[in-house]
């Protein structure tokens, strides 16, 4: 199975965000803990260009801790921030100002010595749709959310929303919307419900699921379901029939994988992460020596 894609405002809102990225200090990339590469934007780099970044891995508590770790590590080695988040935690919002501030600290200093003094931090959080970016503006905004004003130069009707005294987020209303050629990228989104189920064929990207976990989480498929342990040594299809048995769903193949991927999304199978760290930092050895 294909899994099709329709960017149909992309351009858009590429156009629009482009527009407003010189309004800000800067940018808070949101993505998924348990993706962190795959649901990133490829054309993000091109459209925030230099501005300082902030690389928050939302949905952390559903995450693999290691992975995350060395994904924040990856992130940090090509200059970035990062923090590793839950957006509906109160934490958050202390934490995510506290790297912007660590963010534009020598800009910041750069500025009072020069007689401008310090105002409220500007910025945007920009992603990809599903990753929680209405969550954590609702959580750094709070339930009051504040118009500021238009700022100098900003178009009427763009919305500041004030963060306390030191952080204002520009609402942007364009989503950006990934565009990936690779089918692998589709499926890995598809499992955590960043795609529309009515757009997949469920068995499809369940069998992918079991795949997965047997390969990186062995045991948890067994455990979950009551299975014997060299069960999971089967192909995925066989796999898939021993489990809907198990469920009691007799030979709803369908109906089993509908609850076994949301099975996968509320973290009941355990913290996983797709987009594995050590593969990347092969990868990228890889084309270092070519």
């Amino acid at each position: 199975m294909a899994i099709q894609w329709f960017p149909g405002h992309m351009a858009k809102a590429r156009r629009e965000v482009g527009e407003k990225i010189k309004f800000v200090d800067l940018v808070f990339e949101l993505v998924d803990a348990r993706l962190p590469l795959s649901s990133r934007n490829p054309m993000l780099d091109q459209i925030v260009q230099h501005k300082p970044r902030v690389v928050l891995l939302n949905k952390a508590d559903l995450a693999d801790e290691s992975q995350t770790r060395k994904w924040q590590a990856y992130f940090e080695s090509l200059g970035y921030e990062t923090l590793a988040c839950n957006a509906k935690e109160t934490n958050t919002t202390k934490a995510v100002l506290a790297k912007a501030k660590r963010t534009l600290k020598e800009k910041r200093a750069r500025d009072l010595e020069r007689g401008i003094q310090s105002r409220a931090i500007r910025a945007m959080v920009l992603g990809i749709p599903n990753v929680g970016k209405s969550t954590i503006m609702n959580r750094l905004v709070g339930k009051k959310i504040a118009q500021t004003g238009n700022k100098p130069g900003v178009t009427k009707g763009q919305q500041w929303l004030r963060v306390g005294n030191e952080l204002e987020l520009l609402d942007t209303p364009g989503i950006l919307w990934p565009k990936f050629e690779d089918q692998e990228i589709g499926k890995k989104l598809a499992l955590t419900g960043a795609i529309k189920d009515q757009l997949l064929h469920l068995d499809d990207i369940a069998l992918y699921g079991l795949e997965f976990f047997t390969t990186y989480y062995p045991g948890r498929i067994s455990q979950r379901y009551g299975l014997k342990i060299e069960d999971e040594q089967l192909p995925a299809p066989d796999l898939l029939m021993s489990v809907t048995k198990k469920m009691g769903l007799r030979e709803d193949y369908e109906r089993a994988s509908e609850r076994f991927l949301l099975e996968v999304r509320q973290g009941k199978m355990g913290r996983f992460t797709l987009d594995r760290a050590d593969e990347q930092e092969s990868e990228s050895h890889d084309e270092a020596i070519d």
